[in-house]
């Protein structure tokens, strides 16, 4: 599959590139890389519709200066791309997450060995880092995992390294589930179930932890379905919108018969943990 690169130029580029992200989100784009000067952002040719890009262009905020160019990336270039781009990602002085060809000096308690390919979960993005920082700090020992929307399978691995027993992941796009299949090899993890599909996709399993980092509107469309697929007592961390986002998540959630337990952000981008505490039922 040929993908288009935009290249998003953006002043001031520090606070924008995360606002501009979260409204490409909304379209077909499958991966942002933050530069200095804005965003890189990809999305596949048979997706790419230059009308909707400019029209978020010519939306945004009055207060930002935003330009962009776009080009097309054959298939078996997009190894070279992400080699001259990706660097290490250092999560709380624990954890690492690198590439194959990083040389690294210093070592860490955790790392996970990642070729990102097209999909989305390198570490650079605040909600993987927010999401890893998570688990992090509640390490899944023994637990059974379900990463859904899980790009290039990071937070699977990382789960599986911090102890837990039984790791799913789930993906909409079949190239993510290839390059979390392929990550998984690359930790020398052979005991991690990747499937293609969206939350209705989801095998008649509990998880005493789900992972969700995708975006606000899907987080709401599919609460239901993490509910049902919750154990009681389970955790679910959630990702992927902005901290102005965050009353209603945590409304939306509630009403749906989640436990609130921890809000936790990363500059304009916000994590939220919620817990089952009961064993009804919604339909």
């Amino acid at each position: 599959m040929n993908y288009y690169e935009y290249t998003f130029t953006l002043l001031p580029a520090e606070q924008g590139s995360e606002i501009l992200i979260a409204q490409l989100a909304e379209l077909p784009f499958e991966s942002f890389v933050e530069t200095k000067k804005g965003v890189q952002a990809y999305i596949q040719e048979p997706e790419h519709n230059e009308a909707l890009v400019q029209q978020v262009v010519n939306d945004f905020d009055a207060a930002y200066k935003l330009t962009f160019t776009h080009k097309l990336i054959p298939q078996q270039n997009w190894n070279a791309q992400w080699e001259s781009e990706f660097e290490p990602v250092i999560v709380s002085n624990e954890c690492i997450i690198r590439a194959p060809f990083h040389t690294i000096a210093k070592q860490y308690k955790y790392t996970v060995t990642i070729m990102p390919q097209m999909s989305f979960g390198t570490g650079h993005h605040n909600t993987t880092w927010l999401m890893c920082n998570a688990l992090l700090n509640n390490a899944p020992t023994n637990a059974s995992v379900l990463d859904m929307g899980c790009g290039t399978g990071v937070l699977a691995i990382l789960a599986h390294k911090l102890g837990a027993s039984i790791v799913h992941g789930i993906d909409i796009d079949e190239w993510s589930v290839t390059n979390s299949i392929e990550n998984c090899a690359l930790n020398n993890i052979t005991t991690i179930d990747v499937w293609q599909g969206d939350a209705s996709k989801m095998k008649d399993t509990t998880y005493n932890i789900i992972l969700a980092n995708i975006n606000k509107n899907i987080l709401k469309a599919d609460a239901t379905h993490y509910y049902q697929h919750l154990a009681s007592n389970g955790i679910i961390y959630l990702s992927g919108f902005f901290t102005t986002d965050v009353d209603e998540i945590k409304q939306f959630y509630t009403a749906c018969g989640y436990t609130f337990e921890a809000y936790n952000y990363k500059d304009e981008w916000a994590q939220l943990t919620f817990s089952k505490r009961n064993l009804n039922t919604l339909s």
